[in-house]
């Protein structure tokens, strides 16, 4: 049976790490002392590594780990090779074909979500219906637009929207009570995420994580992945003065929503 860990970094990241009792596989690991402390306390061993894109709190705990291993392991990392912060990438994760990591038996397609970075990918299991996705969809949130464009960023949560409903997303960081504040203001008669906030609370003051979260969940209660919902529409317009109706394109009432966020 497989476990995937949480494990805490800086003040609000998730560096995850999947095993299964003995072998272990490390996604985003932008700090290498709590990953290596965690798979010592747990007597495993590091199979490969997963990163999703390149920003230094999901890749800089890349080389000391590898230098803890003592041996070569599989280091999977988007293409695009501008971003020199990828230098241990030893292998491709190209969207266009599946990473296959035999030890632990998952089958990972890879997606490609530009937005928040331009090379950002995502790794997704369907036979556990568990998707790695980095800093493109967080709990009641989304990634800041930090290279693309909100077409881009609309589209890639399109992709991560059609998931089956059940598809558990594995985010990296514990935004969730700011998001949820956030998507309030959004839609204050929204009454699942009114429940859904209250639900949260108590895992936050329990010191739980709110993580992961579910696709059908996030479509009922994120605004980043309700651009059709009118009472959405309606707050868009408002918020940027500009016509918005039933008509509109959603990639522009994503990024009026995502601006509003920006200033929030």
């Amino acid at each position: 049976m497989l476990t995937v860990f949480p494990v805490p970094a800086f003040n609000d990241n998730y560096l995850w790490v999947i095993h299964d009792g003995t072998t272990a596989i490390a996604i985003d690991p932008g700090d290498a002392t709590p990953v290596i402390n965690y798979l010592s306390a747990h007597d495993l061993t590091l199979d490969s590594i997963l990163i999703t894109h390149h920003h230094g709190d999901h890749v800089g705990g890349v080389a000391a780990l590898l230098a803890w291993c003592g041996k070569t392991i599989p280091v999977y990392a988007p293409a695009n090779t501008e971003n020199s912060t990828i230098k241990a990438r030893s292998h491709i994760a190209d969207p266009n074909n599946n990473v296959l990591n035999g030890p632990l038996g998952l089958d990972f397609q890879i997606l490609s979500l530009p937005g928040h970075t331009l090379d950002h990918i995502a790794y997704y299991d369907m036979n556990h219906g568990w998707c790695f996705c980095g800093d493109v969809l967080f709990a009641g949130g989304c990634g800041r637009l930090r290279e693309g464009t909100p077409t881009q960023a609309q589209h890639s949560l399109a992709q991560l929207r059609a998931l089956p409903p059940a598809t558990e997303i594995f985010c990296a960081h514990e935004y969730t009570l700011e998001n949820l504040r956030f998507a309030s203001q959004v839609e204050p008669n929204n009454q699942a995420l009114q429940e859904r906030i209250i639900i949260e609370r108590k895992k936050r003051a329990q010191n739980l994580p709110t993580l992961p979260t579910t696709i059908q969940l996030e479509i009922a209660t994120n605004p980043f992945l309700r651009w059709d919902i009118e009472d959405v529409r309606r707050k868009a317009a408002e918020v940027s003065s500009t016509t918005i109706t039933e008509n509109t394109p959603p990639e522009i009432v994503f990024g009026e929503i995502r601006a509003w966020k920006d200033r929030f």
